[in-house]
């Protein structure tokens, strides 16, 4: 029998999101388009599991520290998270966590940091495959010459979270 992710809709200021669940950890907090179907389809086939609509205890939770993230009250999330990934990914990952609110980092610098400085492209890749959006800010890592470049959830909605937590320092 196949594990159930309890989902929630989640709508952003800058997006839709889809908040997922699967016992006492987020699984889930993904762009809502088309094209992140990938990303939810290696998340449910990794953890064996399949969409449940309705929301749950993590969700909820979820939800209410976004909704204080997006007010400007809130700038580290304290929610379990359950991440699903190659141990490259999940290396990338815990990096893009220790990057402080308000703060931008190059593709080449996070690359440098995990001592992988030829991974640029595995690490814009990692981000890219980073099913849990703003609870892992790849939002905050952006081109070396200081452009965005590409973000899930898009260009407006990087712009927009970056605008959010620099306005709030």
């Amino acid at each position: 029998m196949k594990h159930q992710i309890q989902v929630q809709s989640y709508i952003s200021p800058c997006g839709p999101l889809i908040l997922g669940s699967l016992g006492d950890s987020l699984c889930l907090c993904d762009w809502a388009t088309p094209e992140r179907g990938g990303v939810i389809r290696r998340v449910l086939r990794s953890l064996d599991a399949e969409l449940a609509e309705g929301p749950s205890e993590v969700t909820k939770e979820a939800a209410r520290q976004l909704d204080e993230y997006f007010a400007g009250h809130r700038r580290k999330f304290d929610i379990p998270l359950l991440t699903v990934g190659t141990d490259f990914q999940q290396r990338v990952w815990r990096r893009l966590q220790e990057i402080p609110y308000g703060i931008t980092l190059s593709y080449g610098s996070l690359a440098d940091s995990l001592d992988c400085p030829r991974a640029v492209r595995a690490v814009a890749s990692a981000c890219g495959a980073n099913a849990m959006s703003i609870f892992i800010p790849c939002h905050r890592v952006i081109a070396a010459s200081g452009s965005l470049a590409g973000y899930a959830g898009s260009l407006q909605a990087k712009e927009f979270l970056l605008r959010l937590e620099t306005m709030q320092l």
